[in-house]
């Protein structure tokens, strides 16, 4: 009988410990997480906006634990761990051996060198259910809320409040609101959307500095113009790092992720790493193909775990949907085509003959063509003049002599 021990209860770590029991019905299976409650971070503005609760949120059964016979230890964070004893210690003196552990501790958000940004107690991050909890306990404060950047995690959040009746500014260094999913049009779409619900953004400024009060809480933050915006909290959503502090106290080699192999191995003997932890990717999706892919090699199914997509998101505010997928900004020596109808936009970027960037706004359903195509490199020569109304039967077909259906060359 094996010891399992997952560090972590979020995409990674609980696709692990499903696919564990599925695959070990008789072995000890562990999972420690800092967090009180199993939760989706994609689904926290549901719960910062009132309209689910926090089991609304959560996205496994109330019993998944005791159905599945995984102890689950909440609420502990892990402090240390003895590679060559085998041992994770958590707690005030708590420890529990392993025979084979899993780190998905996931990424945290990060503040940068502002002034008083990092001691101030009402910035918040918006990555954990304790971020909009007290998130949510701030609002009944004030209102005036100050966000900083415009990606997937500033929005979320901002759609949340502004539903709620906030006043919300949102600062962005890039000319554009989400400036790694969109181009200039898919960008303003959204950006009208948002002012239409009353946000307001500020492109191409930052924040400088900040005034607070007496009990160090800002209550105006200065932009680089010099303009001060009064708030009464702040949430960062300007970019997340890697928890990979675990790793660093543990001698398992990090750098701004933590190093796993093809088959995400460690450098340390029987601990794999999985998730946000790992800088693979930061989707979702990919963060339980990790958890199964680790779990497999864990258990000695030698699989490797292939490449995820190249930055791939979908998106979908005020009932608008995007995706977007690969390198949008990538467009030197690149053909770019576009194709926009009142109620669709879509743009794909072809370089070398080959699928490096694809986004689509409007109905985003059937689209995992130009997923597989991005992340395949397909040549398109001599397909590109159709490149927006291809199928899968333009690559796919019967093979003639054996009558299977395979790719066609």
């Amino acid at each position: 009988m094996e010891r399992f021990v997952i560090i972590g209860a979020g995409a990674a770590g609980i696709t692990a410990a499903q696919t564990l029991r599925e695959l070990r019905p008789d072995d000890l299976i562990t999972v420690l997480s800092t967090d009180e409650r199993v939760h989706s971070r994609c689904m926290l503005h549901k719960y910062l906006g009132h309209e689910r609760d926090a089991q609304g949120i959560n996205f496994v059964d109330a019993d998944f634990f005791e159905k599945n016979d995984i102890t689950h230890i909440p609420g502990e964070t892990v402090k240390r761990i003895d590679t060559a004893a085998k041992m994770v210690y958590f707690g005030e003196s708590y420890s529990l051996p392993y025979d084979k552990l899993l780190i998905a501790t996931g990424a945290g958000f990060f503040i940068p060198p502002i002034p008083h940004f990092r001691e101030a107690p009402n910035v918040f991050g918006f990555r954990d259910l304790s971020d909009a909890l007290a998130i949510d306990e701030a609002f009944g404060r004030g209102k005036r809320v100050f966000i900083v950047g415009s990606g997937l995690v500033g929005l979320d959040a901002a759609s949340a409040l502004c539903e709620r009746g906030a006043e919300i500014t949102i600062a962005e260094m890039a000319p554009r609101v989400m400036p790694l999913q969109t181009d200039d049009y898919a960008a303003s779409v959204y950006q009208k959307a948002f002012e239409a619900h009353g946000c307001r953004f500020l492109l191409g400024i930052g924040a400088s500095d900040a005034v607070v009060d007496g009990e160090g809480n800002i209550t105006e933050v200065i932009l680089s113009t010099g303009e001060h915006v009064p708030c009464d909290f702040i949430i960062m959503a300007a970019g997340v790092r890697p928890r990979i502090q675990i790793a660093l106290d543990s001698g398992i080699a990090a750098e701004r992720a933590i190093t796993v192999d093809e088959y995400l191995r460690t450098s340390a003997p029987a601990v794999f790493a999985a998730g946000d932890c790992t800088g693979l990717s930061g989707v979702w999706p990919d963060a339980m193909d990790q958890g199964k892919y680790a779990a497999w090699n864990m258990i000695g199914i030698a699989e490797r775990y292939p490449k995820p997509y190249p930055f791939k998101n979908t998106s979908n505010f005020f009932g608008i949907t995007m995706l977007s997928v690969g390198r949008l900004d990538l467009t030197e020596g690149a053909e770019i085509l576009a194709h926009r109808t009142p109620t669709e936009y879509r743009k794909a970027i072809l370089t070398d003959g080959k699928l490096t960037g694809y986004l689509q706004l409007g109905n985003i359903s059937n689209t995992g063509l130009y997923l597989y195509l991005v992340r395949n490199g397909v040549d398109l020569s001599g397909r590109k003049e159709r490149i927006f109304d291809l199928s899968f039967a333009d690559f796919y077909g019967i093979n003639e002599k054996n009558g299977e259906f395979a790719y066609k060359v």
